[in-house]
């Protein structure tokens, strides 16, 4: 009895030091998948001055190194890296933190083969811009994640910790390679594409408005039902690796009876392009045509290219000859902060015409 009883021990003795807990469903921590979460700031990774002020607080209080140990069931799925890598509210935003982002992920990429995926922890006012950016200029098949939350983390019933959770599964799932930039929020699965914010303050706020989620993030699996066909990350054509500086492109809002300074005001800045968030179909007023023949017709100055999105936040803008003539290029169903974004792109490579109507009609 007493061998028996050495022997069972030195089992459990080698089984526990093995790494290997006799009914435990968690894998050693070395057979997870490896995700980096780069922290940038935002109300996921904010404070209030009580649990009940979910409107009234500060982002970017909290460190990502905090906001991930928060949620120590994330380590039942991959073993995560953490990165502080700027700490911004979203609105503040600024381009060179895009490229920051853009290339710091394909440098994680490109030295860890072992990295199964990236999240991104992100305001969610801007989230929508930097996502489609990373889309167009991250040239690897590897899942990245945005990821925000309506709610601070110190708010009662708190979004974010559920949501940075998904978030980490998604990106430590072979499912999500090779579907460009992901949004997770609200258990959804969006494309950086098409998804846009569309509330105030709700926690649902993020959709695909008629083109739909991708898929869900449950308790059992991630799920993915379609995919984007437009190109995105390994297949795109924008290499940002040595962009330090982007062109000038603003965007003009279509109302009644506009005015044409505001086009004329843009053009005298030396703006290399302008994005219209025309009416309906992406309509533009006679006052706005007007001011714009008069910029092209200018003998001196280069002429901005000029893209045509639309207010309502849904459907296409398709081409049309009366716009067709005076150069405008329609943004098919990118709204116009998306369209500015892949215009920027675009003119770090061309400023010819028919090769940035080609980019609009390809991404």
């Amino acid at each position: 009895m007493n061998k028996l009883l050495v022997g069972l021990v030195s089992v459990m003795l080698v089984l526990v030091l093995g790494g290997i807990v006799p009914g435990s469903a968690q894998a050693p921590s070395n057979n997870l998948p490896l995700v980096w979460v780069l922290s940038t700031g935002g109300t996921i990774a904010g404070r209030g001055a009580s649990p009940t002020n979910v409107a009234d607080y500060k982002g970017g209080q909290i460190l990502g190194e905090d906001l991930v140990k928060a949620v120590p069931e994330i380590k039942q799925f991959a073993d995560v890296k953490v990165e502080q890598i700027i700490n911004v509210r979203s609105p503040d935003i600024k381009l060179d933190n895009l490229l920051t982002l853009a290339n710091g992920i394909n440098g994680i990429f490109a030295k860890d083969p072992n990295v199964a995926g990236v999240v991104v922890t992100h305001g969610t006012n801007t989230l929508e811009e930097t996502a489609f950016f990373l889309n167009l200029t991250v040239r690897h098949d590897r899942p990245v994640v945005v990821v925000g939350s309506m709610r601070p983390a110190t708010a009662l019933s708190a979004d974010g910790p559920l949501n940075l959770l998904n978030a980490v599964r998604t990106a430590a799932s072979t499912e999500a390679r090779g579907k460009g930039v992901l949004v997770v929020m609200n258990d959804e699965i969006n494309g950086a594409r098409d998804v846009t914010k569309t509330n105030t303050y709700r926690v649902e706020t993020f959709r695909s408005l008629e083109l739909g989620y991708l898929g869900y993030v449950d308790e059992d699996k991630i799920s993915f039902y379609r995919a984007s066909t437009k190109r995105h990350t390994a297949k795109s054509e924008f290499d940002v690796s040595n962009v330090t500086k982007f062109p000038k492109v603003e965007i003009v809002y279509s109302y009644v009876e506009p005015s044409g300074a505001m086009i004329q005001t843009l053009y005298a800045s030396g703006v290399q392009g302008i994005v219209f968030a025309g009416t309906g179909a992406g309509g533009v007023s006679d006052i706005e045509k007007e001011a714009v023949k008069a910029i092209l017709s200018s003998p001196s100055g280069v002429k901005p290219i000029l893209v045509r999105s639309n207010r309502t936040g849904n459907g296409r803008v398709i081409a049309r000859k009366e716009y067709d003539e005076l150069g405008y290029i329609p943004a098919d169903t990118l709204n116009p902060q998306k369209a500015r974004i892949l215009l920027m792109l675009a003119l770090t490579r061309t400023s010819d015409l028919n090769e940035i109507r080609r980019m609009f009609a390809e991404y």
